[in-house]
């Protein structure tokens, strides 16, 4: 483990699929005290190789990297060699990414425009028992936490509407925009649009006003004061 005065630096293996980025942060972590780079790997396969030929303290792992992408490389390491730490190093820290890493076994999130001492800081973190997770990746987390869940009745979703589109539908008719709903449920703005297409084919509605109307008749969405 990582200590702040005179223990052994902690030994981090890199993972990321772009050479240019991968070496850039190789040179940087050379220059902070107390890690030690050990390795670098391409994809998330050389990644959990590399976990088991070197037995690093931490992985700083991106996640979007083909053949084996980060969250599945992360929970293969946390799966087969738990004592491994994960700190997910990325450019994206939209909930699509977060979540499925954090449920892979991440100890730590952070995006890549963190400075060398927040990398440090979530090295020496995930190493002590504690989450390494930079500023903004901790507001997103509380966000989450205070979130009011999307309840739908319960009773069978109408003209085969999947549960994702009718919970969509249900905030459709509250009145919230699309960007408004990706951040509720946690997905991407395109995602929703799917979805809102998705259930308009299958309803015949032509617009949010319609879909509102249609809320209400089906008893998705109760009138106000109701």
């Amino acid at each position: 483990m990582t200590e702040e005065h005179g223990a052994a630096p902690a030994r981090v293996v890199v993972a990321d699929d772009q050479t240019v980025v991968r070496e850039g942060i190789v040179m940087l972590l050379g220059l902070l005290p107390g890690i030690e780079v050990v390795g670098a790997a391409a994809d998330g396969y050389e990644a959990v190789r590399l976990v088991a030929e070197l037995d690093p303290d931490v992985v700083l792992m991106d996640l979007r990297m083909p053949r084996c992408d980060g969250a599945e490389a992360t929970r293969r390491i946390r799966s087969e060699y738990p004592r491994t730490q994960v700190v997910v190093l990325t450019t994206f820290g939209d909930d699509e990414s977060l979540f499925p890493a954090l449920k892979a076994g991440a100890r730590g999130y952070l995006t890549k425009d963190a400075t060398g001492d927040e990398i440090v800081r979530a090295v020496r973190s995930v190493l002590s028992g504690d989450a390494g997770f930079s500023p903004r990746i901790q507001r997103r987390l509380l966000e989450r936490l205070t979130e009011p869940e999307v309840t739908v009745p319960a009773q069978e979703t109408p003209d085969g509407l999947t549960l994702r589109e009718t919970e969509v539908l249900v905030l459709i008719a509250e009145g919230l925009s699309n960007q408004e709903i990706a951040r509720r449920l946690q997905v991407s703005t395109a995602t929703v649009k799917t979805h809102i297409n998705n259930l308009f084919a299958k309803t015949g509605l032509k617009g949010r006003a319609q879909a509102v109307r249609y809320a209400f008749g089906k008893g998705l969405v109760r009138p106000p004061g109701g």
